[in-house]
């Protein structure tokens, strides 16, 4: 219903900040990725939002860039995770981070945030998979298999970088097996 709002920034407290559009103050909640990149009270700020009502509140959630807005969405989809959650997933990695986290099913990083357990964190990593797309988490993201995504975290425990790693993976043929992409993405980086 409110996909976007422009106006005055008023006041900010953290998640929360309240926003002046022609004489109307919204009081958005944002994750901290977007609160940190916020211009300073009294300047005019963009936040794409996402309204939630419910039986007892209206709520709205904005950010500062439609990958986070994206994320937010597949994230409030999963069972036992609400918009608070969402946003705390969001607040403490950012979406490629996120991406990344889903792509080689890397649990451990997702129980770091607060208030994900054990349990959410495996059901964010098989609720989410293949839902976070390449826009949303860069190179990473791009891996196309579950031997890809093999071939993709070997390279980066040798040290490569994702760029290196992500321009081997795609050097690849499609239907390759692990240990083969492995000695031929070694290869391609050598040269």
């Amino acid at each position: 219903m409110i996909g976007k709002l422009t106006g005055t920034l008023l006041e900010k407290n953290p998640p929360e900040v309240l926003l002046d559009c022609h004489g109307v103050g919204y009081e958005v909640q944002v994750p901290m990725s977007t609160f940190y990149n916020l211009p300073g009270v009294g300047e005019t700020v963009s936040l794409l939002t996402h309204f939630i009502v419910r039986e007892d509140a209206q709520l709205l959630y904005g950010f500062a860039t439609q990958p986070e807005r994206a994320a937010f969405r597949e994230l409030i989809k999963v069972a036992g995770v609400g918009p608070r959650t969402a946003l705390s997933i969001l607040s403490g990695m950012g979406v490629a981070d996120l991406a990344q986290a889903v792509t080689l099913q890397e649990g451990g990083r997702l129980v770091k945030v607060p208030g994900i357990g054990k349990k959410t964190a495996e059901r964010l990593l098989l609720e989410l998979k293949g839902k976070l797309g390449a826009d949303m988490g860069g190179a990473r993201a791009q891996v196309k298999s579950d031997a890809q995504a093999d071939i993709l975290q070997a390279l980066l425990a040798l040290g490569y970088n994702d760029k290196e790693a992500a321009a081997a993976l795609k050097a690849l043929p499609a239907e390759v097996g692990v240990s083969e992409g492995i000695k031929l993405a070694l290869k391609a980086l050598a040269r």
